[in-house]
């Protein structure tokens, strides 16, 4: 079998070594020593943006906030379903990331950040979030493995009732809040409900590296 090679090398928000990795066509991105994401694991994340922008409906001017770049599927998504006068702003706290997917892992998504829809807020998708007040139509989120169990502790806060309120404040009435989530396990719709939102979740079957795990996608939609 051929061999892992190591194309780049950063650091994550909480200095563990962030490495893009490639074999063959795969590309791969480990965060200390764990594999975090697969460019043969593109369904659910796709789906993140299918089930929240179908939420959303074809919504004139709709703004779309997008947490995580990772390798540009959910954003590539993203531009498919919203129409020509929607803003997507994707935010990424790792320059690399963004880096990767302008340079090596550009054409695995189709490019999607030259879409001249898309704008890029490089930072914490929790800041964005804070400074927004009534100003997003939709919060595509996909950080860490979603509300549980979390890789890094620090992101704890997006999926906690604090963070959620936020969310519903940054979010216009009818606003729609999704999750990708590892796992449809869990009562995390309880913790959308206590943050204002009702909340569901939809499981996505993976059909690449993570054959056979079902994901999920919890939707948040804004009450009042």
């Amino acid at each position: 079998m051929r061999p892992w090679e190591t194309l780049a090398e950063a650091s994550a928000p909480d200095g563990q070594p962030l490495l893009l990795r490639r074999r063959g066509h795969e590309y791969l991105i480990v965060a200390g020593g764990y594999d975090l994401m697969s460019s043969r694991d593109d369904t659910t994340a796709r789906a993140l943006a299918t089930v929240g922008c179908g939420a959303l409906g074809r919504r004139s001017g709709a703004h779309v906030l997008i947490g995580g770049l990772g390798m540009g599927y959910s954003l590539a998504a993203a531009c498919a379903e919203l129409p020509s006068d929607a803003v997507i702003e994707v935010a990424e706290l790792v320059p690399a990331v963004i880096e990767w997917n302008q340079g090596p892992l550009a054409e695995l998504a189709g490019r999607p950040l030259d879409d001249p829809r898309v704008r890029i807020y490089r930072g914490d998708v929790a800041q964005r979030i804070e400074e927004a007040k009534d100003e997003l139509d939709a919060i595509l989120l996909d950080v860490d493995n979603g509300p549980e169990p979390l890789a890094h502790d620090h992101n704890a806060r997006l999926y906690g009732v604090q963070g959620l309120r936020a969310a519903h404040r940054a979010l216009r009435r009818g606003g729609v809040h999704a999750v990708w989530s590892y796992s449809d396990e869990g009562d995390f719709a309880k913790v959308l409900g206590r943050a204002g939102f009702a909340g569901s979740v939809h499981p996505v079957s993976n059909r690449g590296r993570d054959r056979g795990r079902t994901h999920a996608i919890w939707l948040g939609l804004r009450k009042g």
